[in-house]
């Protein structure tokens, strides 16, 4: 651990300054004088301010400098929305590595992740819309306008940001916003990486079994569908914590080997995340068809992604997202890379359950785009690929000294082995015509881009941690 566990307000000024000073940092909803909202956060427990504290303990786990800025998107949902965004090695010319979370989660759950990630490449985490530290405006109750809304605030965010193109990772929800993203504006990723996604599979027909189940408990599922899916822990109010610690004991076993200091940073943190305006919940729950299922799946879309997108697709084998999604894109793109990655022993949060295999993965993946590898590369291709994309690549245009078309263009699709000490702790499987013995190497457009905008200097958070601050990134 780097860094120390200072409260944020420790760090801004005299505790009796004005609120407004030093709380520049945080997204506030706005209220007219006294609300329902004043009470309900009164009775949760709950406040930006108490969510910031406890995001910046756990992100003072990293060993890497991070900053943590909001990023003004503009009237992209709400009036004036902000996208809360946590940045590390931004001075990198690789392709950044843009992460996007699921349902209830923030950008302080990829602190096992991040370091890793961020070693040889710029990586922006955000809080998506609606959820985190992000503003929480009204989302339609439409789910198609609902997923389109979701689309607008990462673009926005992408626009303000000046990223030109980027690898696309999410996870469960944020699985779905990035290929609906990926549908909506290919130009902009150069790789999609789905982790354990939600909402591709269609749902299957009613169980012939529900007879079997009990008329009151029928009853009650039926009343409490309407609701959102974590209503119970802002009913729980200053309870929710407590609440998360008793229903998901396994939350804080995933991360105690990196915040083993106070294990319940985790519970609290989610509480936090959650006990707030549902604004990016509802939204879910209006895009979802029961929990488990997307009123518009996925699966019928994503074949629509440009051909020349590769997808890697990590799921957890102890998962209750089903990886057949996955093999049925894979044959729907036909000769089109789809990489499917199976992570032995991991559940849903394969991100947290086996943080080393993922992160390797994960950066073999962005290690195929390196600035520097795309030589190399294409010496370790077999022979007919390496020749095919020598030609393609001398008569292309190019910006790019190291620029190569994507391997889709090859005659042979790569397969993406595994190291040789990962097989027992991951299976692959790959495309049905991938070369034997192949290295995981693709050769493709090397352009790199950095991220660069408008910061308003604010009395920022501070901390031993190395290069902490804080900005508010203006719009244009």
């Amino acid at each position: 651990m780097s860094g120390t566990l200072s409260l944020p307000n420790q760090a801004e000024g005299p505790a009796d300054a004005p609120l407004e000073a030093r709380s520049m940092d945080v997204e506030v909803s706005k209220s007219n004088g006294f609300s329902l909202w004043q009470w309900w956060h009164n009775w949760t427990a709950s406040s930006p301010t108490m969510l910031r504290a406890v995001e910046k303990k756990i992100l003072s786990y990293l060993k890497l400098p991070y900053r943590g800025f909001f990023v003004d998107i503009g009237p992209a949902v709400g009036d004036a929305d902000k996208i809360w965004t946590v940045s590390m090695n931004t001075e990198s010319k690789e392709v950044p590595l843009v992460l996007l979370h699921g349902l209830g989660a923030g950008v302080a759950l990829w602190v096992m992740n991040l370091d890793a990630f961020a070693k040889d490449r710029p990586v922006y985490a955000m809080d998506v819309l609606g959820f985190g530290r992000s503003s929480r405006p009204m989302f339609a109750k439409d789910a198609l306008i609902c997923e389109k809304q979701f689309v607008k605030s990462v673009e926005e965010w992408r626009r303000e940001m000046n990223i030109t193109d980027m690898i696309l990772l999410g996870h469960s929800m944020g699985g779905f916003i990035a290929s609906s993203y990926a549908l909506s504006y290919p130009e902009r990723v150069r790789h999609l990486i789905l982790a354990d996604p939600w909402g591709f599979p269609e749902k299957p027909a009613e169980s012939t079994n529900t007879k079997q189940i009990p008329l009151w408990l029928r009853a009650i599922a039926r009343v409490l569908t309407p609701l959102n899916p974590l209503w119970a822990l802002r009913a729980a109010g200053p309870f929710g914590q407590w609440v998360v610690q008793k229903t998901r004991p396994d939350i804080m076993r995933k991360f105690q080997s990196t915040i083993e200091e106070d294990i319940n940073l985790l519970p609290q943190y989610i509480h936090q995340c959650n006990a707030q305006r549902p604004s990016g919940e509802s939204a879910f729950h209006s895009m979802m068809q029961s929990f488990g299922w997307a009123k518009h799946p996925m699966i019928h879309r994503i074949k629509d992604v440009r051909s020349d997108i590769p997808i890697t697709f990590i799921y957890g084998s102890r998962s209750w997202i089903d990886s057949a999604s996955g093999e049925k894109i894979k044959s729907q793109r036909g000769t089109n890379m789809v990489d499917i990655k199976i992570v032995t022993g991991a559940g849903h949060h394969v991100y947290a359950d086996k943080p080393d295999v993922f992160n390797r993965y994960v950066n073999e993946t962005c290690d195929i785009y390196k600035v520097n590898k795309g030589e190399r590369q294409l010496q370790q291709l077999p022979q007919p690929v390496a020749a095919a994309m020598q030609m393609i690549h001398g008569s292309t245009e190019s910006d790019e000294e190291h620029d190569v078309p994507n391997l889709n263009t090859a005659a042979a699709t790569v397969e993406i082995k595994p190291e040789a000490d990962a097989a027992q702790d991951v299976t692959s499987t790959t495309t049905k015509d991938a070369v034997a013995g192949a290295t995981p190497v693709v050769a493709v457009s090397a352009q790199a881009t950095k991220a660069t905008a408008k910061t308003k200097a604010t009395k920022g958070e501070q901390s031993t941690n190395p290069a902490v601050d804080l900005a508010d990134v203006k719009r244009k």
